[in-house]
């Protein structure tokens, strides 16, 4: 540059004049024009600190400090009530009455007045700027005539503070010429409310204390709902943003979201951005109140830029380059250049004029091609600052777009500050004073706290005490011996069917068994090979063969010649035809067992229809269909439903087992019965296993103090209304419908995904039980409930996933202590059939509510526990109780029909 000016300034005149001026202050400048990679290197390095700030470990020596500020939510647009706003953060402060309106408007009133703050308080004691600010509030309600109104009030505390909940704030230390006494290290909170408790006219509910930075998100906010970002440049420079609650190590819980206060402006003041500081902000950071302290807010912000542009120019006239190397008293001066010229410069139209003006004032005597350059210094150092502003920014949006796991995220920053509003360059901006938004901050944890109140209330009905819970089971009890006995069975709805299983398995049983099991559209021919001894254990091949629906729905001679048809084709694929094997028969239907071998089908269920079935032995329908094919002859000897079959299987590997359950789709309970208490069938000696049919109960009435609306409208639209309703309130099948009534009721009362209901939702079975267990899922983020939710075709916030992950869970609790009641009432009846102070028992368990559901099992366990102390119960997960348990049953039988031989 030196060499295209010549030395004198009538050299730098000519050199001026003859180049564009532009290129040679761009050059001159080099270090301070940032190219995009080293941008993306800034944005890249703020990340590392972002984590560094929310890391338990890492923030005691992060320079980015990452607050919590316990604000939970954004404004959803349906905030409404009467609020105060406070507004201190300098030598005026002001008090704000805000009205927020929904009625579908989304409305806000406001009405404000500025108070001082004499200098002799503001450096007095505490005591005394805290009364002041009680007797302003005070003279500002008398105004409004509001005194007599408890109104909550949100304030703006924009000093250092540690905020340890949403309406306590510890001050760290008084800046901007506070200094007052015995203020900080306390909680301004505490000291306010002391001031008014002390003057007794009137009373407030200080709900929320915030910063300036989030209180822009908020006013923003309730614009935009999607506003999430906050940022302030003026004087000095700060930003917010939600963060994952699961990502904020220093607060407790991993549900949700929070406000973060970035406290960016110290970023640097480690020394990661020194290979971009140049001599210019060295010189700045040297001649400041805090050297080495807010590197970053001095790269950035109005307190310095226009002290930058004044450095670059002194150097430049020092070095002949400027101004005919004239320097005056106003130039030497720190502060004479302010940030407000650099924005009247940079203006299109008067920007040179203007220029002119102020290094005039400044005592010089600029050329044209002076005010050129100076015009181009302050493009330069305002460029940077938005540069720098904006790769950090960068990376906050990046972290907001990975937070969220979407492809591309639409987000809305809110912005103030006096740079950023001023200066040409400008984007757009926040609406009504900082304060308004902490009173949007308050109005939201009034929303927030009132609907939480209101879903609350609404759950409570699903929520069962210990005293319910030992009463459902005292209930049980009843039901169960109103099934067992004569003179009640007819009337009674636990049916409590006898099954003509009178052993579980000792472990002698060996030999191959055919299992036939049909349940559904699908069925299975299996070979189980049973070993015992050395080689003990159980070996299984199997073939699934579907029923084409013209033979679910034609006669029953063709459906059984179908089924027969299909062990015929699986005895031939194991190279055993002409074996005579004894079978054993899982027939998942409702059948009246008059026998092991005999069960009369009382009802086709799940699309059957095959006609001459119903009333008939289905175990002599399949010997006629065997016979007239032929081919094979088989024995069958036992046919069972899969509750009993779960409980063979698992008996198999532990002696102990001598209960079945199901919690699956549907549920059902079986259990070894001393044969005394089954009054259906002769003989008093032994035990024989009673298939409970437990979800009709409650069909009498008996459970109707504890089901609610929900299980109402459930029970309504279902295809068998008024029956299985215990059924109904655990199994698989009805939960997510249960999950979607209540999730209905939320929104009609706007209380979840901001009123609105989407046809989605009003669609029956929508709502999957697989949805509660994955949205149970602890390793699941919020995050793949939004995405669950999605797929549902509901637009939901983080908010909204919550409230969902939270009704999945009060309906699944229900459902698994339930079911523990019941389980409860089995084991109990068990131990005082044998007269025993101690039982040592174990449930042979299968069905996908309990496999699947990641907290089903465990509080069902305990709530045996509690119900049933004198109990050790342990639960046995089955693996193929219908194919396998109808096997071993068969064993069984054998082996008791062999040892009656002998």
């Amino acid at each position: 540059l030196r060499e295209r000016c010549g030395n004198s300034s009538g050299g730098c005149q000519r050199a001026w004049g003859q180049a564009d001026v532009a290129p040679l202050i761009d050059k001159y400048l080099y270090h301070m024009r940032l190219s995009e990679e080293t941008l993306q290197e800034v944005s890249q390095r703020f990340r590392k600190e972002m984590e560094k700030g929310l890391g338990a470990d890492t923030n005691p020596t992060a320079s980015v400090k990452m607050l919590p500020t316990f604000v939970r939510s954004t404004p959803d647009g349906t905030e409404d009530g009467d609020f105060l706003a406070l507004d201190l953060g300098g030598t005026n402060f002001r008090v704000l009455r805000v009205k927020v309106s929904d009625n579908g408007l989304q409305k806000v009133e406001m009405e404000n007045q500025i108070y001082a703050i004499p200098e002799e308080l503001m450096r007095g004691s505490g005591v005394q700027l805290f009364d002041h600010i009680a007797e302003c509030l005070a003279n500002f309600m008398e105004k409004l005539k509001i005194k007599d109104k408890k109104l909550p009030l949100g304030f703006t505390f924009s000093f250092p503070c540690h905020q340890t909940k949403l309406d306590e704030s510890i001050l760290v230390t008084w800046t901007k010429g506070f200094k007052c006494s015995s203020v900080e290290g306390k909680d301004v909170v505490s000291m306010l409310r002391k001031s008014i408790k002390k003057r007794g006219d009137f009373d407030i509910d200080i709900v929320a204390v915030v910063n300036d930075t989030v209180g822009t998100m908020m006013t923003c906010g309730y614009d935009d709902h999607n506003c999430e970002v906050g940022l302030i440049v003026g004087t000095g420079t700060n930003a917010c943003y939600m963060e994952e609650m699961r990502h904020i190590d220093l607060v407790e819980g991993d549900e949700g979201r929070m406000c973060i206060n970035m406290e960016w402006g110290a970023f640097g003041d480690d020394g990661v951005l020194n290979d971009i500081r140049t001599e210019f902000d060295q010189e700045i950071d040297m001649g400041s109140l805090n050297p080495g302290k807010q590197l970053f807010e001095k790269m950035i912000s109005g307190m310095y830029m226009g002290e930058l542009v004044r450095l670059i120019l002194v150097k430049m006239a020092k070095e002949g380059l400027l101004f005919g190397g004239n320097l005056t008293p106003d130039l030497l001066t720190t502060g004479h250049f302010e940030t407000r010229y650099v924005s009247a410069i940079e203006k299109e139209k008067e920007g040179l004029q203007k220029a002119h003006e102020i290094l005039t004032k400044l005592g010089l005597e600029p050329s044209h091609e002076d005010c050129v350059a100076t015009l181009r210094i302050c493009q330069i150092v305002s460029t940077r600052s938005a540069n720098l502003c904006g790769a950090t920014l960068a990376a906050v949006l990046r972290r907001i777009k990975e937070n969220k796991g979407v492809e591309r995220l639409r987000s809305t920053v809110g912005v103030d500050g006096s740079v950023y509003k001023k200066h040409p360059q400008k984007l757009g901006t926040s609406r009504g004073p900082i304060a308004r938004g902490a009173a949007m901050v308050t109005a939201v944890a009034y929303r927030l706290a009132a609907q939480h109140k209101a879903r609350q209330k609404i759950l409570e009905a699903l929520k069962l005490s210990h005293e319910q819970l030992l009463e459902v089971k005292q209930r049980m009890r009843i039901e169960m011996e109103n099934g067992l006995g004569k003179e009640t069975h007819a009337e009674a709805t636990v049916k409590m069917l006898p099954t003509y299983v009178c052993s579980t398995p000792d472990g002698t049983e060996k030999g191959d068994f055919l299992a036939l099991d049909l349940g559904g559209t699908n069925f299975r021919v299996l070979l189980v090979r049973v070993r015992n001894g050395m080689r003990r254990g159980v070996e299984m091949h199997n073939k699934i063969y579907s029923i084409p629906v013209e033979i679910m729905q034609g006669t029953g001679e063709e459906l059984f010649d179908h089924i027969v048809h299909c062990i015929s084709d699986f005895l031939e694929y194991m190279g055993m035809k002409g074996v005579s094997l004894p079978l054993g028969f899982t027939f998942s239907f409702p059948c009246q067992q008059t026998n092991l071998d005999e069960g009369i089908l009382l009802k086709w269920t799940k699309g059957f229809k095959a006609t001459g079935c119903e009333g008939e032995d289905v175990v002599n329908l399949l010997k006629e269909a065997i016979h007239r094919r032929e081919e094979f002859d088989l024995d069958v000897v036992a046919v069972v439903n899969d509750t009993v079959g779960t409980m063979m299987t698992c008996g198999y590997e532990d002696p102990y087992c001598e209960v079945g359950l199901i919690v699956g789709t549907g549920s059902n309970a079986c259990y070894m019965e001393e044969m005394r208490n089954v009054e259906l069938v002769e003989g008093e000696e032994g035990r024989m296993c009673v298939n409970m049919e437990w979800g009709a109960f409650g069909d009498s009435g008996c459970l109707d103090d504890i089901r609610t609306e929900f299980d109402l409208a459930v029970d309504e639209l279902s295809l068998n209304p008024g029956k299985q309703r215990f059924e109904k309130m655990i199994s698989g099948m009805y939960l997510g419908e249960i999950v979607r009534n209540i999730l209905m009721d939320f929104t009609k009362r706007g209380l979840l995904f901001r009123g609105r209901i989407s046809e989605r939702l009003k669609t029956r079975g929508i709502f999957e039980t697989k949805f509660l267990s994955q949205i149970e899922s602890d390793c699941l983020a919020l995050l793949q409930v939004r995405s669950i939710l999605q797929h549902l075709g509901l637009e939901s916030t983080c908010d909204d996933s919550i409230i969902v992950k939270e009704v999945c869970a009060v309906v699944a609790r229900r459902a698994a202590q339930l079911c523990g009641a019941g389980m409860a009432a089995v084991v109990d009846k068990i131990r005082e059939n044998r007269g025993l102070d101690f039982l040592k028992v174990t449930v042979g368990v299968d069905g996908t509510l309990y496999k699947l559901h990641p907290h089903f099992s465990t509080i069902m366990h305990e709530t045996v526990k509690q119900l049933s102390p004198k109990c050790e119960v342990t639960f046995l997960q089955s693996e193929d109780g219908s194919g396998k348990g109808a096997a071993l049953i068969t064993a069984v039988a054998c082996r008791i029909r062999e040892a009656g031989q002998r």
